[in-house]
Parts: C-alpha cells; sequence; structure tokens
C-alpha cells in the first residue's frame, strides 16, 4: 500500500476521505481501506469542505450524486481549493459522459457500483502513487525559481528531476549510462510535470496536440514530421513550468495580451526541453507557436512562410483550444463562432491556407469533437 512521506523520510498511513450520502457504500468503503488507511467519512458536500478546511486530507473517494450538491459541482471546487488532493469518483449513476466530464475536471479515477474490492485497492494505490509523484514534482517546482536559468542548470534539473521520480516507483532505461531516456518513457514525466504545475495546463496540453493532429492528417507530413507535431503540440507550452504564472488565455484573444513574463514561456520552454534530445521541429514548435502570419507575434515577429510548419499549425490548434475550452470564469465559444474568429484572422495570424483548412476539417468533426479531444489521453507516446 503507497504510504505518504514526512519530511524526515517517515512513512505515514495516507488519508481518505468518503464522501457517500448512502449508509451501505459508505460503509463498505470504510471496512476495505480502513486497514491500509486512516479514513473519514460524510454523507455530504458541506460536511466534505468543512473537513477538507479543517484536517489533511490525501485522496477523496466521491459519490455523484449527494443531498446538497451534484458531486462533479463538489469536485471541481475541490480541485480549485486543493489542487493536490486527488479524487476517485464511485458511483451508481455512471455515464460515460459522466466519466469524461469527472475526467475533464480533475478526477485521477472513475468506479461504478457496485465495485470490485480488487479493482478498487489497485486504483486507490495507483492514485496515491501519482499524488506522490505530482507532490514531488510540485515541490521541485516550486523549490527555485533559477532552475530553469541556463543551459546546465537545466541538465542538473532534469537528473535530480529523473532521479526523485524514480525513486516513487518509475524507473527508466538508459540511467546506468548517464544518459535520458527515450522520448516514450519521458511521456509519463512530461505529462506530470505539467499537471503538477496546472491540471488546466495538462489538458490545454493534451487537447491542442488532439487537434494538431487531426489537422495534420490532412496534409502531407511524413511519419517523422507527424510524430515530431504531437510531441511539440503537447508540450508547446512546458516553459510555463518555469516560474511564470499560468493563465489559460491567449493574446490573439484578449486585447490586453499575455503579461511578459508570461511571454517568456516559449524562451523557457526551448531552454528546458534542450538536454532531453527531443526532435528539432519539437522546440521550433515550443519557441514560435505564437509568430502570427503578418510577423506580429513573438518572441521573434517571425512572418509568413518563415515561421515554420509545424508551429503554424499548434498556432491555429491552441487557439481554437482558448476559444473552446470550458474553463472557470470564462465562457468559451462555439465551435461555430470559434471557426470564424479563425477564418476572420487567416492572413493576419494564421496561414490562410492552414486555417482554411483547419476549418474544414473541424466542421467536418463537429459532432465528436469535444469527447474526442476530452478523451485524449497524455500518458501514451503519440502515434503517428
Amino acid at each position: 500500500m503507497s504510504a505518504a512521506l514526512t519530511e524526515n523520510g517517515s512513512k505515514i498511513k495516507p488519508t481518505v476521505l468518503v464522501i457517500d450520502d448512502e449508509a451501505g457504500p459508505r460503509d463498505a468503503l470504510k471496512v476495505i481501506l480502513r486497514p491500509f488507511f486512516n479514513i473519514q467519512a460524510v454523507e455530504s458536500a458541506s460536511a466534505a469542505i468543512d473537513v477538507l478546511n479543517s484536517q489533511r486530507i490525501d485522496l477523496i473517494t466521491l459519490d455523484q450524486k449527494l443531498p446538497d450538491r451534484q458531486g462533479l459541482d463538489l469536485l471541481q471546487e475541490i480541485k480549485h481549493d486543493h489542487a493536490d488532493i486527488e479524487v476517485i469518483i464511485i458511483t451508481g449513476y455512471g455515464s460515460l459522459k459522466s466519466a469524461m466530464d469527472g475526467i475533464r475536471h480533475g478526477a485521477a479515477g472513475y468506479l461504478l457500483k457496485p465495485f470490485n474490492v480488487t479493482e478498487l485497492v489497485t486504483l486507490v494505490n495507483q492514485t496515491l502513487e501519482k499524488k506522490q509523484r505530482l507532490d514531488y514534482l510540485r515541490r521541485f517546482i516550486q523549490s527555485s525559481d533559477k532552475i530553469w536559468e541556463s543551459e546546465s542548470a537545466c541538465t542538473t534539473a532534469w537528473r535530480e528531476i529523473r532521479s526523485g521520480y524514480a525513486a516513487i516507483g518509475k524507473t527508466f532505461e538508459g540511467t546506468s549510462t548517464g544518459q535520458f531516456p527515450d522520448t516514450q518513457d519521458l511521456l509519463p514525466l512530461l505529462s506530470d510535470l505539467l499537471e503538477a504545475k496546472d491540471r488546466q495546463l495538462l489538458n490545454h496540453c493534451s487537447r491542442v496536440s488532439f487537434y494538431a493532429t487531426l489537422l495534420a492528417n490532412r496534409t502531407e507530413l511524413t511519419v517523422s514530421e507527424q510524430k515530431s507535431l504531437a510531441l511539440g503540440a503537447f508540450l508547446h507550452d512546458i516553459g510555463k513550468i518555469a516560474a511564470v504564472p499560468y493563465h489559460f488565455t491567449d493574446d490573439a484573444i484578449r486585447a490586453s495580451g499575455e503579461a511578459q513574463d508570461s511571454k517568456r514561456h516559449t524562451e523557457m520552454g526551448v531552454r528546458i526541453i534542450a538536454p532531453l534530445g527531443l526532435p528539432a521541429e519539437a522546440g521550433q514548435i515550443i519557441g514560435y507557436h505564437h509568430e502570427r502570419w503578418d510577423g506580429s507575434g513573438y518572441p521573434h515577429g517571425l512572418q509568413g512562410e518563415g515561421i515554420p510548419l509545424l508551429a503554424r499549425i499548434v498556432c491555429l490548434a491552441q487557439t481554437f483550444d482558448h476559444l473552446t475550452a470550458e474553463v472557470p470564469d470564462r465562457s468559451p465559444l462555439s465551435i461555430d463562432e470559434a471557426c470564424q474568429f479563425i477564418t476572420a484572422h487567416g492572413g493576419s495570424y494564421f496561414d490562410p491556407t492552414l486555417a482554411s483548412l483547419f476549418v474544414r476539417v473541424v466542421q467536418e468533426c463537429k459532432a465528436s469533437l469535444p469527447a474526442m479531444a476530452i478523451a485524449t489521453s497524455p500518458s501514451r507516446p503519440p502515434d503517428a
């Protein structure tokens, strides 16, 4: 069973909060989990909030239907106010849509009642191990604002991250030679780094990779270019794990633009991945995805075909996601409205040929597009 670590390295039992308004399932979860974890149990959202505000909780099992609130509403509040607490939804009213909504809002897993005991315990342990990894990465990210400031600092940082991450159940091939692991082995770590910074950042990067790949399927890219595109699109905002605030916004949408510190994320991203030996095209995407066709973008004011093709594709994909994604404090545009925005800015913000093709592809896939994008998994290597 997974155990939390104190700062001196000793192990303590994780604390699990069971939230369920039905006594039967609530008592069953307590009986199953009590030998391995400290257990708190409540029957309403309001009681859960009281516990969360007064005690340290590592993991929550959450029923979807509560007497005073919907479980998904409570989930969003939990992930907003207690981002480091992992949540597993356990419900008797499951559907594909509710499962996808739960994952989209930050749930680590989803089980249907009546649940299989072995499946439950396995999921709880996997989730707590994930929490240990994310907690380690959060501490690392927050430990210093200088860890990514130079090429040598980045190399040192990656070696330290790899060592600590591997100690929490992840192993990388190639460690005995001192080499960084292959991209396929790196992807879980890169995904966890994005989530450790902000769950919205991980979701955004996953969707952008999906939208970019959708467009790539209609182009004449080679297999190698398609793989570099999927990877670079997933990592396009990796620079935001550095000491800059993460804001889900885009200067192509908001007239005031991003703060100058946030605009540095392209430069920081290129520096951060430099020691990893990723394809050069992935680095170009990270460095140039905010360049505009008319030269008004950043960081270099590149123009037209002077902007690498794959970066032009990701510029479209990330703008479309910023326009349509459901995030706190902003109402998304409809797919049609987003397509109108992209069409209107073809030839200014975007490559006009790619913008026209992207809009056509999106319209063809419109009915299934949101579900397909949400279901995109960042934990597997991108396939061509």
